[in-house]
């Protein structure tokens, strides 16, 4: 990978919509060049996809709390039913298996706290061998994921 590689990928991640030609203005190159490269970085799994960066707001998501969360036993059955089982929730945007404490970091996007709470409530809580669960709740986005 070469710096007219790293540009490229430097230009679709603050714009994943550009156009070929677009990019390869942007990186000094002709479209046929700028356009095999980025079939290139596709094909190595470089660029692993395009999407859509939604307003949490505007679909009922806007109320996101981080949470660390400890489990009982790390047994393979315990830890593989709580990982399903939490992936499958539309209310998890982020899922992180850690080393160390706590086990898990989770990122929770709902409407507000009390969409928070019934989601910890009802659905966490449900899980079996949760040891425990701490709720980290932001007061300002600094820098925001891409």
């Amino acid at each position: 990978m070469d710096a007219t590689d790293r540009a490229i990928i430097a230009e679709l991640e603050r714009d994943g919509r550009l156009t070929n030609v677009e990019l390869a203005q942007r990186v000094g190159l002709t479209p046929g060049p700028c356009l095999r490269r980025v079939q290139r970085l596709e094909a190595e799994g470089v660029i692993r996809g395009y999407r859509a960066v939604i307003d949490p707001t505007a679909v009922g998501r806007s109320f996101e709390v981080l949470v660390d969360l400890t489990l009982d036993a790390q047994d393979a059955e315990t830890v593989e039913r709580f990982e399903q089982t939490l992936a499958r929730a539309p209310e998890v945007i982020e899922l992180r298996r850690l080393f160390g404490s706590p086990d898990y970091f989770v990122r929770v996007a709902v409407a507000d706290l009390a969409a928070y709470e019934t989601f910890l409530s009802t659905y966490v809580m449900t899980i079996p061998r949760i040891r425990n669960v701490t709720s980290h709740f932001t007061m300002k986005n600094v820098k925001p994921a891409p």
